[in-house]
């Protein structure tokens, strides 16, 4: 008879469910026009590439403990406490209670004289159970959205670390370009005042005039200028490096020259790869929300059904201090409790629309990361041509302007032509040699923005739980 009560009941419960489902579609890899090619496996260091040791300390420090990663790492330590606590409630819960008293016991009611009417002792202590049996998955629905959870939280911590490390390389090149740029300067500026000592000589003997000088001391000058702008780049680059290690306003001055090998072969395709989607942590942490969130809807939709629990209770209790201690005292009970929403004004409803919403929402969420992902590295490999492009044809552009230098130089000294010829090519030949040295970091640059686009050296079957 049991039984069948509980068969109408939950038959009941699945009638009521109503059919409320999700209405976003993930997007696949095949719709997205990737490679058929995987990506080359990117080594987990990928930074060391570059062969500069500072820089390799550097990325060691951000990612030991930054405040931005302390918070990632804080959520994974919540997700996972979640996590405990969802399966800590798919079993049995047992507890011990206790109670002591003195009370006075109605006359009128169930406990007849000699104790009704007066003022006694009354204790109890009992051991209770109580075992949701989750006989249609509530709980377990509950746990695996926890676990999902929590394996979003984890890849999240990744990404952080891997987007942290990208950051920290960046603005590092962004250093060393400001270095070279000074270097430039410093030449140029050694190259001009010899030539300010040079015309000053030519005055003195009559063969140049004052406004030859004042032809040389304005190449001078905005050689001095340019010195002065890439040292406040560097100032910035330094301070920035600061942060993301996570230290003081004195960092800065413990920052030895950059020797990075800038053309240094980092393992990259030539067309965005079919596993993209695999590799990247944060695409991954969209994916597990998406988990998360069905779960959840299951949890919803199994609200319906009848929620089942054993329970028992075994202990003593007694009206007086002498009888809690005898063995008379002793009771027990045992049973089923068995829980069906028939009526609730519309809250089960609501709880189910609002978890296939939340599906939604989170597949509208993964869409928009897998469309970006495919977005970032389709830019980095558009960057990394065209910088290739532009860095041979800046190239000849130096090696011209220098040439046409060295020849203007050669008819200055033969009297053949005036220090004022050669300022509009030394004011050419410093903007081209600047050009230069900006396409060089621009493409180690992009080849960084590259690796983080495929995911950098994370791997996702390793690393999370």
């Amino acid at each position: 008879m049991k039984r069948a009560a509980l068969l109408v009941a939950t038959l009941l419960a699945g009638c009521a469910i109503p059919n409320s489902r999700p209405m976003v579609t993930p997007k696949v890899p095949e719709a997205l026009g990737l490679a058929n090619a995987a990506a080359p496996v990117i080594d987990q260091h990928w930074w060391r590439a570059f062969g500069d040791p500072q820089l390799d300390q550097l990325v060691e420090a951000a990612i030991s403990g930054t405040p931005r990663l302390e918070q990632a790492l804080a959520r994974v330590r919540q997700a996972q406490a979640v996590l405990q606590q969802r399966g800590a409630e798919n079993g049995p819960n047992v507890g011990l209670d206790g109670n002591a008293q003195v009370a006075r016991l109605s006359g009128r009611y169930t406990i007849p004289p000699p104790y009704g009417g007066t003022v006694r002792f009354v204790g109890t202590a009992d051991a209770n159970l109580n075992w949701n049996l989750d006989l249609f998955g509530r709980q377990r629905a509950a746990i695996e959205g926890a676990r999902a959870s929590t394996r979003a939280a984890t890849l999240d911590l990744l990404a952080a670390r891997e987007m942290l490390a990208g950051s920290v390389v960046q603005t590092y090149l962004d250093l060393a370009r400001a270095e070279r740029q000074a270097g430039i300067a410093r030449e140029a500026i050694a190259a001009r005042e010899n030539s300010v000592r040079l015309v000053n000589v030519r005055i003195r003997n009559r063969l140049a005039s004052q406004l030859d000088a004042e032809a040389v001391g304005t190449l001078l000058s905005q050689a001095r200028e340019e010195l002065v702008r890439a040292e406040g780049q560097r100032a910035l680059a330094a301070n920035a490096l600061a942060a993301l290690a996570g230290r003081g306003a004195d960092f800065p001055a413990t920052l030895v020259p950059t020797r990075l090998t800038l053309d240094a072969a980092l393992p990259l395709p030539a067309a965005v790869p079919a596993d993209l989607l695999a590799r990247r942590p944060d695409v991954l942490a969209a994916q597990a929300r998406i988990d998360a969130a069905a779960a959840g809807r299951q949890v919803a939709r199994r609200a319906f059904y009848p929620n089942v629990n054993l329970l028992g209770l075994v202990g003593l209790q007694a009206i007086g201090i002498g009888n809690l201690l005898s063995l008379d005292a002793g009771t027990a009970q045992g049973g089923v409790a068995v829980h069906l929403p028939l009526f609730d004004n519309g809250r089960l409803r609501a709880d189910l629309a609002g978890a296939t919403a939340a599906v939604d929402l989170a597949i509208a969420d993964y869409n928009g990361e897998v469309v970006d992902a495919v977005r970032e590295a389709a830019d980095a490999l558009a960057r990394i041509r065209a910088l290739a492009a532009r860095r041979q044809q800046a190239a000849a552009v130096v090696r011209g302007f220098a040439e046409t230098g060295r020849l203007n130089n050669i008819r200055v000294s033969s009297g053949l032509s005036s220090r004022l010829d050669l300022v509009d090519n030394d004011v050419r030949l410093l903007d081209a040699r600047l050009v230069d040295a900006n396409l060089l970091h621009d493409a180690a640059i992009a080849r960084v923005q590259l690796v983080l686009a495929l995911g950098g050296g994370v791997d996702p079957a390793q690393d999370t739980l």
